[in-house]
């Protein structure tokens, strides 16, 4: 069987989500084809800056998500080797943006946010792509249950393991050479932990601290292996992941421990990090190629040292969406073969517009976790006595940045 679509978007996460409302704001219609069988909910919380606020709010969810999360007043930073204070930053209006923004959500929140805000039938659920050919101008879309779907405009949000990625011919992510575990805590009742976000760095090792709400708070250590006495397979065990952990977290608060210890067995998560290389970024047609283009994780996954991977992925999906609808509405076109080459304007655009701003997250984001990890004598002196308040100074400020409205 084979289906017409103008607009096909490969995975229904944030970015697929995202991109897809953005372009219905704006009179367009596109399907999102996911491989499961039910929207994706998984995963436990993620950061969202003041950029992630603005991006939220172009696609008009932003209130909606706010009254679900409470605001950080201050960044505070530790040493993880003497638990000693090291930075702090006040994370308050004042003196920044009248919009400025920093708040911890469950990625759950977000997902069905913005998937009640589609309209019905916008989501191709079990529609697993296998492959994809190029015919003319068009993008013949496999997927494992036998249908063809024929689009004039591909859009890849599916993940670090791309299957539109690797049909454009972009390299693998490479390994980072470290590690994330990351947890969730819910409370009965209030947890009482201050609106902050609170980090522990050094020793090979980064632990953080972030409340969502009033009743439940996000953690995550991410780490060197080679810096830490560690076994990867711990990573199918999820007892011996928390032991691991708490054996890293001798020298934070009594709070923060007490957080990790009272972390359920089925709220933990091993992963590897991966980045693509910033200069691959810089190439056109890594981003776009025959009106086929890449958002989020799909195009540029990133160590998550400055918070940026989900923020990104938003201000992505509102840059696409404003840059395909200018294309489409700039002419009146009714010939199917002009509107495709208008299109592709358009997605050179959002390359144009994107690409040095992800080679600066990208790059920022590795060389803030070098500083903020490292167990070198030079580094962790550097670090404890200046360098601390530098780089969480730096998170704050890439942070601030606008995409601008879906409406230009």
């Amino acid at each position: 069987m084979e289906i017409n679509e103008d607009i096909v978007i490969v995975g229904a996460g944030i970015g697929g989500l995202a991109t897809s409302l953005g372009l219905h704001r704006l009179g367009v219609r596109s399907v999102v084809l996911e491989s499961s069988d039910s929207l994706r909910t998984s995963g436990f919380a993620l950061a969202l800056w003041t950029n992630a606020w603005r991006a939220l709010d172009a696609l008009g969810v932003g209130d909606s998500l706010r009254q679900r999360s409470i605001h950080f007043t201050r960044f505070q930073a530790f040493s993880a080797n003497s638990g000693l204070p090291t930075a702090e930053i006040s994370l308050e209006a004042d003196n920044k943006p009248i919009d400025y923004d920093s708040r911890c959500i469950k990625r759950q929140e977000i997902v069905e946010t913005l998937e009640k805000e589609l309209p019905p039938g916008t989501i191709k659920y079990s529609s697993r792509v296998i492959s994809i050919q190029q015919s003319g101008l068009y993008k013949l879309v496999h997927l494992a249950n036998k249908t063809i779907i024929r689009t004039k405009v591909l859009i890849g949000c599916d993940g670090v393991n791309s299957v539109v990625a690797k049909w454009m011919g972009l390299p693998k992510p490479i390994d980072a050479n470290r590690s994330a575990i990351r947890g969730y805590v819910e409370y009965p009742k209030a947890h009482g932990f201050e609106p902050k976000f609170c980090a522990y760095f050094g020793g090979g090792v980064r632990i953080g601290f972030l409340p969502c709400d009033h009743k439940s708070l996000y953690w995550f250590c991410t780490f060197t292996p080679s810096a830490v006495d560690y076994d990867e397979k711990i990573e199918g065990s999820p007892t011996k992941m928390k032991q691991f952990v708490l054996s890293l977290a001798n020298n934070v608060s009594k709070e923060a421990y007490n957080i990790l210890e009272r972390t359920s067995l089925d709220s933990l998560y091993c992963a590897k990090l991966k980045l693509r290389t910033p200069w691959n970024i810089l190439m056109k047609e890594n981003i776009v190629k025959n009106n086929t283009c890449l958002v989020g994780d799909a195009l540029h996954p990133m160590t998550p040292d400055i918070g940026q991977g989900g923020c990104s992925t938003l201000e992505d999906s509102v840059v696409l969406a404003r840059c395909i609808s200018e294309a489409i509405f700039a002419k009146n076109l009714e010939d199917d073969d002009q509107l495709c080459k208008i299109i592709e304007l358009g997605l050179e655009k959002y390359a144009k517009e994107r690409k040095w701003r992800i080679f600066n997250l990208i790059s920022t984001s590795y060389l803030v976790g070098l500083v903020q990890e490292s167990n070198g004598k030079v580094i962790s002196y550097l670090r404890e006595k200046f360098l601390a308040q530098f780089t969480i100074e730096t998170m704050v400020k890439m942070g601030d940045f606008d995409c601008g409205k879906l409406l230009s």
